[in-house]
C-alpha cells in the first residue's frame, strides 16, 4: 500500500463518520415530524396521520393534522433550520461562543417594525406585519453593518459588530417598549410574539418566509470555506486571498435573512441560536461547511421536539415553544458561562 492511499485512509473514514452523523441528525428530524404531526390535546395515530396525508377523507384527525399540525410543523422545522444555521453563523464571524443571531439588532428590528405596523396601520393578522417584520430586521442589520464600519478601517471587526448590535438592540428596544406602553392592541400581540410560538400558523407564513430562508441558506454555504479562512486569524485569510470584507458581509446578510425570517414568523425564539452550533460543533469540529448543515439538521429536529414538549407538559393546553426552549436553554446557558474562559471558539 503505497503512502498516498495510508494518508487517504483516515480522510476516509472521518468523512464516513461524518455522514452517518449526518444521517442520524436527518432522522431525528422526520422523529420530530412524526411527532409533532401525532401529538396533541387530540392525539392522532400514525395509522390517521399517513391517511390524513396520502388520502384524506374529510374526518376529524384528516384536518386536524392538515390544517392545523401540518403547516405548524413545516414552519418549525423551517424556522428551526434558520436559525441554528443562523447561530453557527454569528458565532463563528464574532469568534464568541455565547453569540446569538439577535446580537446583529435582528429580533429587536423585527419586534418595532412589526409593532409600528400595528399602531399606525392597525393590522392584526401575521400575513400582514410578517412583511413589516422582516424589513426590520434588514434594516436593523444594515444599521449594525454600517456603525461597524463607521470607523474608516475596512471590515468589520467582531468586536466593533458585537459593540454596534448592542447599541442598536437597546435603542430599538427601548422604542418598542414605549410604543407598546401607549396601545394596547400592539401590547396584547407584542407580548404573544415576544414568547415565540409556530401555533396559530398556517402554510401561508411557511410560504412568505422560505424565499428569503433559501437565499439565507445558500449564502451561508458559499460562506462556509471563508469563515475557515477567518478562524485562523484576519492576517492568514488575507494571506489566503480572502476578501475580509466581502465574507463579512456574505456572513451578515445570510445571518439577517434566517433571523429576520425565523423571527418575524415566528417570534423570538431564544437560544436556537446559542445551544444548537455548540452539539453541531460537538459532533463536526470546526469545519464550517459541515458545522453548518449540522447546526441546521439539529435546529430543525429541535423546534418541533420543543413544540410537541409543550404540548404535552401543559396538556390538554399547551406551553409555547419559546417558554419550553427557554426552559431548557437556561442551564445550559449558565453551564457555558462558568465552563468558557476566552471568547475565542
Amino acid at each position: 500500500m503505497t503512502a498516498a492511499a495510508i494518508e487517504r485512509r483516515p480522510l476516509r473514514h472521518l468523512r464516513a463518520r461524518r455522514l452517518t452523523i449526518l444521517s442520524a441528525l436527518a432522522v431525528a428530524v422526520m422523529v420530530a415530524v412524526v411527532l409533532s404531526l401525532m401529538v396533541g390535546a387530540r392525539p392522532v395515530p400514525p395509522a390517521d396521520v399517513w391517511q390524513a396525508l396520502w388520502s384524506p377523507s374529510g374526518s376529524e384527525p384528516d384536518l386536524i393534522v392538515r390544517d392545523l399540525r401540518v403547516p405548524r410543523t413545516a414552519l418549525g422545522v423551517l424556522a428551526g433550520l434558520a436559525l441554528g444555521v443562523a447561530g453557527a453563523l454569528m458565532q463563528g464571524h464574532t469568534r464568541n461562543p455565547l453569540a446569538d443571531p439577535g446580537l446583529l439588532g435582528v429580533t429587536q428590528g423585527a419586534a418595532f417594525a412589526m409593532v409600528l405596523s400595528i399602531v399606525v396601520l392597525r393590522l392584526s393578522s401575521v400575513y400582514g406585519y410578517i412583511w413589516f417584520g422582516l424589513a426590520g430586521a434588514l434594516i436593523a442589520s444594515a444599521a449594525v453593518f454600517a456603525l461597524g464600519l463607521a470607523g474608516g478601517r475596512g471590515a468589520p471587526t467582531p468586536v466593533t459588530l458585537a459593540l454596534a448590535g448592542t447599541a442598536v438592540s437597546a435603542f430599538l428596544y427601548a422604542l418598542t417598549s414605549t410604543v407598546v406602553l401607549l396601545d394596547q392592541q400592539a401590547m396584547d400581540m407584542f407580548r404573544f410574539w415576544q414568547a415565540g410560538s409556530i401555533a396559530g400558523r398556517d402554510s401561508a407564513v411557511a410560504g412568505q418566509v422560505l424565499p428569503f430562508v433559501a437565499v439565507g441558506l445558500a449564502l451561508a454555504l458559499a460562506n462556509a470555506p471563508g469563515l475557515n479562512a477567518l478562524a485562523l486569524g484576519e492576517d492568514v485569510a488575507r494571506a489566503l486571498g480572502r476578501n475580509i470584507a466581502l465574507t463579512r458581509f456574505l456572513g451578515i446578510a445570510a445571518i439577517t435573512l434566517l433571523t429576520g425570517a425565523a423571527v418575524a414568523a415566528c417570534g423570538s425564539l431564544a437560544f436556537i441560536g446559542l445551544i444548537v452550533p455548540h452539539l453541531a460543533r460537538a459532533l463536526a469540529g470546526p469545519d464550517h461547511r459541515w458545522l453548518l448543515p449540522y447546526s441546521g439538521l439539529a435546529g430543525a429536529a429541535l423546534l418541533p421536539a420543543a413544540d410537541v414538549a409543550g404540548r404535552v407538559v401543559a396538556h390538554p393546553g399547551e406551553l409555547e415553544a419559546g417558554v419550553v426552549l427557554a426552559l431548557l436553554g437556561a442551564p445550559f446557558f449558565v453551564a457555558l458561562v462558568r465552563r468558557t474562559r476566552s471568547p475565542r471558539l
